[in-house]
């Protein structure tokens, strides 16, 4: 083994060169090694300087790469949306945490050795890895802010770096290193770290508890009745899930467990019900506004989900409506602004046939209503998400006019950003809303109409929710994660 960098003054770890493999449990191990001899290498460094102060020398480390070559444009199955490289050519993934992610990649890499018939290349990347991230994983191992330490902290460890920390790739606009090696998974390892780092914070459980099926929420009423859920799936030795676990980590398996509190909540709690395989169900209490759908969306994506789901109080835009109907959103009137710079708000965001139709079934079952007798309680059509929750209060000839134009039938404030960011990131979305108040119309959101609504309507909500994840769940991912979102030159990691 050797050094990965052998500049004077710098003091790496060593590791081994470059080596291929088409096994892809195989290259999965040697990215684990590769990542754990980093992160100790780093930890241990740094509880040296925290204890004896600055070394001489500065300490790095490297993330670890999966790289591939291909020859010539691989003939496969045209309706696959993802597995493939579309051009011959070399493409490059930093990895990070392939602990977490070892189904995920076992599954991509067998994809490109199937498909294009080549190995893949496992080795150190040129990427150093913040030492913030690094000792993530030790929780002995604390960073001090600026200042707190005997020295700066940059000067001897690499730090994140947000101006290498982008989502160039999945908007589109990555431009290829100095190699001409173009990207082959949608995230960088460090914009992947940050994310994590992230969701601990705003979510308050571990990123590890993630379910690949995510419905997000607007009110702190679902929680409590997925809770409620949870504890009868628990308690019933078929369905198939494990655990269910609460804010701080706290994890049950039997359905009388206790589930104490936190004694502070965090600003998007997450709730996670837990199947082999990840293959379970998360809700996210994202509260109100675009800026935490973004926010919570932008996370979580790196965990690449199979599908999100809003599931939420609106504002009903027509007089046929009444409060409790649901709305599937076959549309979105994109006034959010969020994610404009992002995604323009030319960019069409399509429905997905394979979630609308889970949800509409989803619909029909709960309410046991098929049909045109469906219609009496639900609609299908443009959702309109603003940014400003008080929009009735300003002058109405304005936003009503633009309402109308576009054959809005509900308004919220979340839906759009989750589809729109859905769309962005590649993750299967969908939108059913239930309908708690018509402001047009005379019927505010009151308190004790809210108390009513909320005992009625959000149990049967979020039934539905479940159980159009449960049918995605059963779909193949070749069939989930439609050929819709993906662009002309994609990356072949899903």
């Amino acid at each position: 083994m050797a050094a990965k960098d052998d500049t004077p003054g710098m003091r790496t770890p060593p590791v081994p060169g470059p080596e291929t493999f088409s096994d892809a449990t195989a290259a999965v191990d040697r990215l684990v090694a590769l990542y754990e001899t980093a992160t100790r290498f780093l930890c241990d460094a740094f509880a040296q300087a925290m204890r004896d102060g600055a070394p001489a020398e500065r300490i790095r480390a490297f993330y670890p790469e999966i790289r591939v070559t291909t020859f010539s444009h691989a003939q496969v199955d045209s309706r696959l949306s993802f597995g493939h490289i579309v051009e011959p050519g070399t493409r490059a993934a930093t990895i990070t945490r392939p602990d977490l992610f070892r189904a995920y990649l076992e599954q991509q890499i067998e994809l490109i050795v199937e498909n294009h018939g080549v190995p893949v290349t496992i080795r150190a990347s040129d990427t150093p890895m913040p030492v913030h991230f690094a000792v993530a994983s030790d929780p002995a191992i604390t960073v001090p802010q600026e200042g707190a330490a005997q020295f700066t902290l940059r000067d001897v460890f690499d730090v994140p770096d947000l101006a290498g920390t982008s989502d160039d790739i999945v908007n589109g606009t990555y431009a290829p290193g100095p190699d001409g090696a173009g990207p082959l998974a949608p995230f960088t390892a460090p914009r992947v770290d940050y994310s994590l780092a992230r969701l601990a914070h705003y979510t308050a459980t571990d990123p590890a508890h993630f379910q690949n099926h995510v419905l997000f929420t607007n009110y702190q009423f679902y929680v409590s009745e997925f809770e409620a859920v949870a504890r009868q799936m628990l308690a019933d030795p078929e369905s198939g899930y494990t655990s269910f676990v609460g804010t701080g980590n706290v994890e049950i398996t039997q359905p009388d467990d206790a589930l104490p509190s936190p004694g502070k909540m965090p600003q998007m709690p997450a709730y996670h019900l837990k199947r082999p395989g990840q293959a379970g169900i998360t809700l996210v209490n994202i509260g109100v506004g675009p800026s935490n759908a973004k926010t919570a969306t932008d996370h979580i994506a790196v965990l690449r989900p199979h599908a999100w789901i809003m599931v939420g109080h609106c504002a009903g835009l027509r007089n046929t409506q009444a409060l409790g109907d649901f709305v599937l959103a076959h549309a979105y009137l994109r006034e959010d602004r969020v994610l404009d710079a992002d995604l323009p708000t030319w960019v069409p965001i399509p429905a997905l046939a394979e979630i609308q139709i889970a949800l509409e079934q989803a619909v029909a079952a709960e309410s046991e209503l098929e049909g045109y007798d469906l219609k009496r309680i639900m609609r299908t059509g443009t959702v309109a998400s603003f940014d400003n929750r008080n929009w009735e209060l300003r002058e109405h000839s304005g936003p009503v006019k633009r309402l109308s134009q576009s054959r809005a039938i509900a308004l919220d404030m979340e839906s759009a950003t989750i589809a729109a960011n859905g769309f962005r990131f590649r993750v299967p979305y969908g939108t059913l809303l239930c309908v708690s108040d018509k402001p047009l119309h005379g019927e505010l959101k009151l308190p004790g109409m809210a108390s009513d609504f909320y005992k009625t309507q959000v149990a049967r909500h979020l039934r539905i929710g479940i159980r159009a994840m449960e049918t995605l769940r059963q779909m193949p991912l070749e069939r989930i994660h439609s050929r819709k979102l993906r662009s002309f030159d994609e990356t072949a990691f899903l």
